[in-house]
């Protein structure tokens, strides 16, 4: 006599099981790649974390009353980065994280403020409006220029 191959035995309920438990760790570990590719993409594009950066640079010296006092009695204009009086810069290089590197420019309201920055990297910009101290208006425009090492 030959015995029969049967492929799923007499105890049907248990292959069952076996086949939703294998479903069940197919989904969850589908929901965790989609959740760390999100994560991956997002981490991947740093310009959010650096405008962040170089907006909390720009708040602190807009209302720190000395260093407003700073940007405000330049009187020619622009002031390109190595002749930023030195309490910007060191305002400026202590507050950057170690990652990027930070240059700025003082220049008039209406001008465009272009930096004069040479890379080949991507550099991140961006600027605020510093408009008047009690005993002064003269309104002035800084502008932050931001690339990762």
């Amino acid at each position: 006599m030959k015995a029969k191959l049967k492929i799923m035995p007499g105890n049907k309920k248990g292959w069952i099981q076996v086949v939703e438990a294998f479903v069940a760790i197919l989904l969850i570990t589908g929901v965790l790649l989609v959740v760390l590719n999100k994560r991956y993409i997002q981490d991947e594009d740093p310009s959010t974390k650096i405008y962040e950066t170089e907006s909390g640079i720009l708040k602190s010296i807009q209302i720190d009353d000395v260093s407003r006092s700073y940007v405000l009695n330049q009187s020619s204009l622009p002031v390109n980065w190595s002749d930023i009086p030195s309490g910007i810069k060191n305002k400026i290089q202590l507050q950057k994280p170690s990652y990027l590197d930070c240059q700025a420019r003082i220049c008039e309201i209406n001008n465009e403020c272009l930096g004069q920055l040479t890379s080949d990297k991507s550099i991140y910009a961006k600027s605020t409006f510093i408009s008047a101290e009690s005993s002064l208006y003269s309104p002035r425009q800084l502008k932050i220029f931001c690339w990762e090492k």
